[in-house]
């Protein structure tokens, strides 16, 4: 079944045509991502975090006082809360708790480190809004599981209380790609390859290194961080880049667990309303989050 349900998405996502243009890119990821809308039962509220435009999502029983903090994926160059507000309010529901995503700064208008700055504030905000560092989970798609990382690191070394878990999809933590699947899954991966994401690199860094522990925190110093479960799907480019983050958090002593969903593409569970494996990888998700925020 899984197998059938993949094609399906495969074939959705080669019905479109490639974008030519920064803002076609914005667009398409935005209309293929949320092409299946959202269920009619979660509420939505329009938030305000710094000068970032941000969405508070909520499930019938979910715990209001209890947050999932969510930045979006899209090479820090496109996505937005449109295209991965089923994926996000989903997660709320397994999880049982409240939402906030994020539309953190995009590159190229705003390089490298605007998108770090802008989850470090997010955090801060809801921590300044009275909720407690424990009562919140930060998560991410793609660029935005790196960013997540990152933000935990930068929050640790600022003295800063961190998040009760974190939660990182198909997370690309190494702008520099020096990940062996980056080749060898090349042939399966229809959404990331190394020349796409090399140009989204180059508009996301600008001048910085692509080592710079802050824009690939593969480099970074991971100790001290909390719980993690990273996603990531056999059939993607960045398959080794949740595989050797997982590696580097368990040796800084980390507790850190891995799921490599079979067959499954970057960032499947956006497409759960069709994919039975992005539905059990979400509620698996929800499972860790209930279980390692504070009661």
């Amino acid at each position: 079944m899984s197998g059938r349900e993949i094609e399906g998405v495969r074939t959705l996502l080669a019905s479109l045509p490639r974008p030519t243009s920064l803002t076609e890119r914005r667009e398409r990821l935005d209309t293929v991502a949320s092409v299946d809308g959202v269920a009619a039962d979660i509420s939505f509220e329009p938030e305000t975090v710094g000068h970032c435009e941000a969405e508070w999502s909520l499930a019938p029983g979910s715990d209001a006082s209890r947050v999932l903090l969510f930045f979006h994926g899209g090479g820090y160059c496109s996505g937005s809360i449109r295209s991965h507000r089923r994926m996000v309010s989903e997660a709320g529901r397994a999880a049982g708790i409240r939402t906030l995503a994020v539309a953190y700064r995009l590159a190229p208008e705003n390089p490298f480190p605007a998108a770090l700055e802008d989850a470090v504030a997010a955090f801060e905000y809801l921590l300044g809004r009275g909720i407690g560092a424990g009562h919140i989970a930060i998560s991410g798609d793609s660029a935005g599981g790196g960013v997540s990382l990152a933000a935990m690191t930068r929050l640790r070394d600022l003295g800063k209380p961190l998040p009760g878990c974190a939660w990182l999809v198909s997370p690309w933590v190494d702008l520099e790609m020096s990940g062996a699947s980056m080749d060898t899954k090349e042939a399966v991966d229809p959404l990331i390859h190394r020349e796409y994401l090399q140009e989204l690199a180059s508009s996301y860094l600008g001048r910085a290194n692509p080592l710079s522990p802050l824009a690939s925190p593969l480099y970074a110093d991971l100790s001290r961080l909390p719980p993690t479960l990273v996603q990531v799907g056999s059939a993607e480019t960045l398959l080794d880049d949740a595989v050797r983050i997982v590696g580097r958090l368990g040796a800084a002593d980390v507790a850190a667990s891995l799921e490599v969903w079979p067959h499954m593409i970057h960032a499947w569970h956006l497409w759960s309303a069709r994919l039975r494996a992005g539905r059990q990888a979400t509620a698996s998700a929800g499972a860790f989050i209930k279980r390692h925020l504070a009661r």
